[in-house]
């Protein structure tokens, strides 16, 4: 399968193997619903499934609660430490989106539209899922996602999730966006310099390759990893990244009382499941989203969008 030509540049950058790959996934199992990636059933591509969930929140009096619970999304702020960091990004903001599923999830980007130009930070990345499906047409996730970036009046980069193909990338890197694959960024301040990293999907499309990401990076360099999934949690650790901030899971987006979660679309301990979480070294986030998937509907798990403070450790 050959590359179109809109994907020429990218080839270029990533190499035609990568390309070549992604768009051989999206032809051939986009749609699966068995055995695909690191999945048994993706409950996703069910054709049934948005029915089904949309049925079971009517039949028990909550669908207008969790129709309403969708369209809110809050800003949360997270504190990460370390002793690496470098002096001069002491104070460093990250502004965190994820899962926005555009199309699907309109309610919630017209009220990110109204609440992102007021968030202070140093830099905004995106880990993921712009698209509502997971196959499909993706312009007018693209068209909402224009509108949002154009409100971000910082840096810009972002990384594929599940939801998304390949071919969204030159829309996507037209609005701003250095969309990462595989591939770092070294981010420089006052004489000193951090870097971020971004893998493509680990969870559908296996296109990750976290020790290609890192190979450039310092040992001893403060590095942030980009990884839609947290499932990629152990590489991340054995790669030396100090901080990973990941999506996909929603934080369950359908979640008992007390935000305990019927189900996660991952496979990693329920603790790493949403919000701040450590292993080993390795500072992580798993952002719940500030869209949802199969349908626009939450409980008990509110969207969000995070805002992460980096602090020096003495």
């Amino acid at each position: 399968m050959m590359a179109d030509t809109a994907l020429q540049g990218l080839i270029e950058r990533i190499g035609a193997d990568h390309v070549v790959r992604r768009l051989g996934i999206e032809a051939a199992h986009e749609k699966q619903v068995f055995g695909q990636g690191t999945l048994v059933f993706n409950v996703e591509n069910w054709k049934l499934a948005p029915r089904v969930v949309t049925t079971a929140l009517k039949v028990a009096g909550l669908h207008g609660r969790a129709r309403r619970n969708a369209d809110r999304v809050e800003v949360r702020r997270n504190l990460v430490t370390s002793a690496q960091l470098p002096p001069a990004f002491d104070g460093f903001t990250i502004l965190q989106l994820s899962d926005l599923h555009a199309d699907i999830s309109q309610g919630a980007m017209r009220h990110l539209a109204d609440i992102v130009p007021y968030i202070d930070c140093d830099i905004c990345v995106l880990t993921g899922d712009y698209r509502g499906k997971t196959y499909g047409p993706f312009d007018t996730s693209l068209a909402l996602m224009r509108e949002l970036c154009a409100r971000i009046k910082r840096p810009l980069y972002g990384i594929l999730g599940n939801h998304d193909s390949i071919r969204m990338t030159p829309a996507l890197e037209a609005m701003g966006i250095r969309m990462l694959f595989n591939e770092q960024e070294p981010i420089a301040r006052d004489g000193a310099t951090i870097y971020l990293a971004g893998i493509d999907d680990a969870h559908f499309y296996r296109t990750d390759d976290i020790p290609k990401a890192a190979a450039a990076i310092p040992r001893d360099a403060y590095s942030i990893l980009l990884a839609h999934t947290p499932e990629s949690y152990r590489a991340a650790t054995a790669a030396g990244f100090d901080l990973m901030l990941s999506g996909h899971t929603h934080g369950g987006q359908l979640c008992l009382p007390g935000g305990i979660a019927i189900k996660l679309e991952a496979r990693l301990p329920r603790r790493m499941g949403r919000g701040a979480w450590r292993f080993g070294e390795l500072a992580g986030y798993t952002s719940a989203g500030a869209g949802t998937s199969l349908a626009p509907v939450r409980l008990n798990c509110p969207a969000e969008i995070t805002v992460h403070t980096l602090r020096r450790l003495e």
